[in-house]
């Protein structure tokens, strides 16, 4: 039995636009990427960096900084209200860390002494 005229045309466009729909799937997967505080990179007074900005959850934070003076300390918002990393948070001190969102409410502070005081803190909430 013979197909109609149309049929390989129809089925190129139907796997076409599959394709198209799975490339679009794959980058909402992978998320954006952010570099905290811009040009500038993470330091102080970069509190207000993220507004404005809508992150969603495996969005990526990328915190570059001088490492002899700096670090990121992923915490919770008690610890980030009062600017102190509890025994066992995550410490981040490469200089270059790269750290995905998860979601909801991501707190992260310098816990080097003074520098969360300074504004040297960001809370992200991740959709």
């Amino acid at each position: 039995m013979s197909q109609g005229r149309g049929s390989a045309r129809h089925t190129t466009v139907t796997t076409t636009a599959l394709f198209l729909c799975l490339l679009l799937y794959v980058q909402n997967v992978q998320g954006a990427t952010y570099t905290v505080g811009d040009s500038a990179g993470w330091s102080f007074n970069v509190a207000s960096w993220p507004k404005g900005k809508r992150f969603r959850a495996g969005d990526t934070l990328i915190f570059n900084y001088d490492s002899t003076a700096h670090n990121v300390a992923a915490v919770n918002r008690g610890s980030y209200s009062s600017c102190t990393a509890p025994a066992g948070a995550k410490l981040y001190n490469s200089g270059k860390d790269q750290i995905k969102l998860v979601k909801g409410q991501n707190f992260f502070i310098c816990s080097s002494a003074g520098h969360c005081q300074s504004g040297m803190k960001i809370a992200i909430t991740a959709m």
